[in-house]
């Protein structure tokens, strides 16, 4: 026997404006752990949830920064402390020579800060969500506007969260349940 417990509350708009408008009213109400889902993106809709800047730019200069240091680190090791070799009365180190390995490894490391903060941030991958037990949630990827509520929004009340989300214009309200 598996026990269902509630996840949240999905509801259907018919157009962006809506779910615009919807995602404002929320976010005035004090709401914010809720999520639009729409086949596209719409403009002003970071603004209306109260989303912030994104951490992912400084996992970048991370990865650069890191890149840099392990680029210069190596070249000066190898060539100043490791096997020093006088070569036609050049430096043990010189910074001009370094630059393409340097260069390399900061776009190298930039990249993988990108891609895989980008996944962590985004708790990727993720195999299986609760709305993708919701037919209509199909029409997402399509023709749908929706917003969805959790339960672990300290709002959250089941019949209060439900009847707000009936007034600000919601179709279809549906109690998602997790496994």
């Amino acid at each position: 026997m598996t026990s269902q417990k509630n996840w949240g509350v999905l509801a259907e708009f018919a157009n962006p404006a809506e779910l615009l408008h919807a995602a404002q009213e929320l976010h005035k109400l004090g709401y914010r752990k809720f999520e639009t889902w729409s086949p596209f993106p719409i403009h002003g809709m970071d603004d209306a949830m109260g989303l912030t800047g994104s951490k992912v730019p400084w996992l970048t200069l991370g990865g650069g920064l890191t890149g840099l240091t392990i680029g210069l680190l190596l070249q000066w090791w190898t060539g100043a402390v490791d096997y020093p070799l006088v070569i036609g009365g050049k430096p043990y180190f010189a910074w001009q020579f370094a630059t393409p390995v340097t260069f390399e490894l900061s776009i190298l490391l930039s990249a993988f800060g990108t891609v895989f903060g980008m996944f962590a941030l985004n708790g990727l991958p993720r195999p299986y969500h609760p709305l993708d037990r919701v037919a209509r949630f199909r029409r997402v990827t399509d023709d749908g506007f929706f917003l969805s509520v959790e339960v672990a929004d300290p709002l959250f009340d089941m019949e209060r969260t439900h009847n707000q989300l009936a007034e600000l214009g919601g179709a279809h309200i549906t109690v998602v349940e997790d496994k």
